[in-house]
Protein backbone atom coordinates (compact mmCIF):
# COMPACT_ATOMS: atom_id res chain seq x y z
CA UNK A 1 0.00 0.00 0.00
CA UNK A 2 1.10 3.72 -1.06
CA UNK A 3 1.27 6.15 1.18
CA UNK A 4 -1.28 9.55 0.13
CA UNK A 5 0.70 12.03 -1.87
CA UNK A 6 2.41 14.53 0.87
CA UNK A 7 3.02 12.05 3.27
CA UNK A 8 5.79 10.12 4.22
CA UNK A 9 6.19 6.66 3.54
CA UNK A 10 5.94 4.39 6.29
CA UNK A 11 9.13 3.19 8.05
CA UNK A 12 7.70 0.36 10.00
CA UNK A 13 4.85 -1.24 6.84
CA UNK A 14 4.59 -4.49 9.01
CA UNK A 15 2.89 -3.32 12.05
CA UNK A 16 -0.28 -2.78 11.02
CA UNK A 17 -0.28 -6.80 10.84
CA UNK A 18 1.72 -7.34 13.49
CA UNK A 19 -0.87 -5.15 15.51
CA UNK A 20 -3.65 -7.18 14.18
CA UNK A 21 -2.11 -10.68 14.84
CA UNK A 22 -1.68 -9.40 18.76
CA UNK A 23 -5.36 -8.47 18.78
CA UNK A 24 -6.16 -11.63 17.17
CA UNK A 25 -4.38 -14.47 19.79
CA UNK A 26 -5.30 -11.77 23.02
CA UNK A 27 -9.21 -12.37 21.72
CA UNK A 28 -8.72 -15.80 20.42
CA UNK A 29 -10.00 -18.96 22.69
CA UNK A 30 -7.41 -20.82 22.26
CA UNK A 31 -7.13 -23.88 24.14
CA UNK A 32 -5.54 -23.49 27.80
CA UNK A 33 -4.82 -25.71 30.68
CA UNK A 34 -3.13 -25.07 34.11
CA UNK A 35 -0.23 -26.44 35.53
CA UNK A 36 1.21 -27.11 39.20
CA UNK A 37 5.00 -25.75 39.87
CA UNK A 38 6.81 -25.43 42.99
CA UNK A 39 10.06 -24.11 43.66
CA UNK A 40 11.36 -26.37 46.03
CA UNK A 41 13.16 -25.23 49.23
CA UNK A 42 16.53 -25.72 47.96
CA UNK A 43 15.27 -23.03 44.91
CA UNK A 44 14.03 -20.85 47.70
CA UNK A 45 16.86 -20.99 49.65
CA UNK A 46 18.68 -20.20 46.33
CA UNK A 47 17.25 -17.25 45.64
CA UNK A 48 15.75 -18.79 42.39
CA UNK A 49 11.89 -18.16 42.88
CA UNK A 50 12.22 -14.89 41.04
CA UNK A 51 14.62 -16.27 37.84
CA UNK A 52 12.08 -19.02 37.94
CA UNK A 53 9.34 -17.31 37.11
CA UNK A 54 10.43 -14.32 34.59
CA UNK A 55 11.73 -17.50 32.71
CA UNK A 56 7.76 -19.00 32.88
CA UNK A 57 6.38 -15.45 31.96
CA UNK A 58 8.77 -14.59 29.36
CA UNK A 59 7.63 -17.60 27.64
CA UNK A 60 4.00 -16.19 27.24
CA UNK A 61 2.74 -18.18 30.55
CA UNK A 62 -0.01 -16.95 32.57
CA UNK A 63 0.50 -16.62 36.68
CA UNK A 64 -2.94 -17.45 38.07
CA UNK A 65 -1.69 -18.46 41.81
CA UNK A 66 0.93 -17.84 43.80
CA UNK A 67 2.24 -18.57 47.35
CA UNK A 68 4.98 -19.03 49.76
CA UNK A 69 4.99 -21.63 52.55
CA UNK A 70 5.80 -24.31 54.55
CA UNK A 71 4.15 -27.74 53.70
CA UNK A 72 3.19 -29.78 56.33
CA UNK A 73 3.95 -33.75 56.10
CA UNK A 74 0.76 -34.79 55.25
CA UNK A 75 0.21 -32.47 52.53
CA UNK A 76 3.70 -33.56 51.13
CA UNK A 77 3.18 -37.11 51.42
CA UNK A 78 -0.52 -36.80 49.38
CA UNK A 79 1.46 -34.68 46.67
CA UNK A 80 4.18 -37.49 46.43
CA UNK A 81 1.61 -40.50 47.18
CA UNK A 82 2.79 -42.16 43.55
CA UNK A 83 6.41 -42.80 44.97
CA UNK A 84 5.17 -44.34 48.82
CA UNK A 85 6.37 -47.57 48.15
CA UNK A 86 9.94 -46.32 46.69
CA UNK A 87 12.86 -46.12 49.03
CA UNK A 88 13.49 -42.34 48.57
CA UNK A 89 9.94 -41.43 49.40
CA UNK A 90 10.92 -40.32 53.50
CA UNK A 91 14.03 -38.48 52.60
CA UNK A 92 12.04 -36.85 49.90
CA UNK A 93 8.99 -35.62 51.71
CA UNK A 94 11.62 -34.71 54.74
CA UNK A 95 13.21 -31.98 52.09
CA UNK A 96 9.75 -30.92 50.70
CA UNK A 97 8.54 -30.15 54.22
CA UNK A 98 12.28 -28.48 55.21
CA UNK A 99 11.78 -25.16 54.60
CA UNK A 100 9.10 -22.64 52.77
CA UNK A 101 8.15 -23.87 48.95
CA UNK A 102 6.69 -21.49 46.44
CA UNK A 103 3.26 -23.27 45.43
CA UNK A 104 2.27 -21.98 41.48
CA UNK A 105 -0.67 -22.17 39.09
CA UNK A 106 0.45 -21.62 35.44
CA UNK A 107 -1.89 -21.17 32.55
CA UNK A 108 -1.38 -21.25 28.82
CA UNK A 109 -1.62 -23.48 25.44
CA UNK A 110 0.03 -27.12 26.29
CA UNK A 111 1.27 -25.57 29.94
CA UNK A 112 1.96 -29.09 31.52
CA UNK A 113 3.75 -29.77 27.92
CA UNK A 114 5.64 -26.53 27.71
CA UNK A 115 6.69 -26.03 31.32
CA UNK A 116 8.12 -29.62 31.45
CA UNK A 117 10.17 -29.46 28.85
CA UNK A 118 11.53 -25.68 30.17
CA UNK A 119 11.97 -27.15 33.92
CA UNK A 120 14.51 -30.28 32.30
CA UNK A 121 15.26 -33.83 32.87
CA UNK A 122 14.90 -34.46 36.73
CA UNK A 123 18.62 -36.55 36.51
CA UNK A 124 20.98 -33.69 36.30
CA UNK A 125 23.36 -35.34 33.78
CA UNK A 126 20.46 -35.68 31.31
CA UNK A 127 19.17 -32.00 32.10
CA UNK A 128 19.86 -29.73 28.82
CA UNK A 129 21.39 -26.62 29.18
CA UNK A 130 18.79 -24.02 28.75
CA UNK A 131 16.48 -25.50 30.99
CA UNK A 132 15.70 -24.59 34.59
CA UNK A 133 17.78 -27.74 36.03
CA UNK A 134 20.31 -27.98 33.23
CA UNK A 135 21.32 -24.40 34.40
CA UNK A 136 20.86 -24.12 38.36
CA UNK A 137 21.23 -27.56 39.54
CA UNK A 138 23.66 -30.81 39.83
CA UNK A 139 22.13 -32.86 42.43
CA UNK A 140 18.98 -35.13 41.69
CA UNK A 141 16.68 -34.65 45.02
CA UNK A 142 18.27 -30.99 45.67
CA UNK A 143 16.31 -30.43 41.23
CA UNK A 144 14.58 -27.01 42.40
CA UNK A 145 11.46 -27.70 41.07
CA UNK A 146 8.62 -29.91 40.77
CA UNK A 147 6.45 -29.67 37.52
CA UNK A 148 3.22 -31.74 36.82
CA UNK A 149 3.41 -34.37 34.34
CA UNK A 150 0.09 -34.74 33.10
CA UNK A 151 -3.28 -32.29 32.98
CA UNK A 152 -4.68 -34.79 35.19
CA UNK A 153 -2.34 -34.90 37.55
CA UNK A 154 -2.08 -31.16 37.40
CA UNK A 155 -6.00 -30.49 38.64
CA UNK A 156 -4.90 -33.12 41.61
CA UNK A 157 -2.11 -31.00 42.44
CA UNK A 158 -3.77 -27.59 42.01
CA UNK A 159 -6.68 -28.82 44.12
CA UNK A 160 -4.46 -30.48 46.88
CA UNK A 161 -2.42 -27.05 46.89
CA UNK A 162 -4.61 -24.20 46.37
CA UNK A 163 -8.66 -25.65 46.96
CA UNK A 164 -11.28 -24.50 45.32
CA UNK A 165 -10.95 -20.71 45.38
CA UNK A 166 -7.41 -20.13 45.43
CA UNK A 167 -6.61 -19.37 42.32
CA UNK A 168 -6.97 -15.41 40.44
CA UNK A 169 -9.32 -16.46 38.28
Amino acid sequence: MRPARGEPPSTLPFLPDLRRRILFLRNCKMATERTYIMVKPDGVERRLTGEIIRRFENRGLTLVGLKMLIPTRETAEKHYAVHNTKPFFGELVDFVTSGPVVAMVWEGPDAVKLTRQMIGATKPADALPGTIRGDFTCDMLLNLIHGSDAPETAAEEIALWFGENGLAR
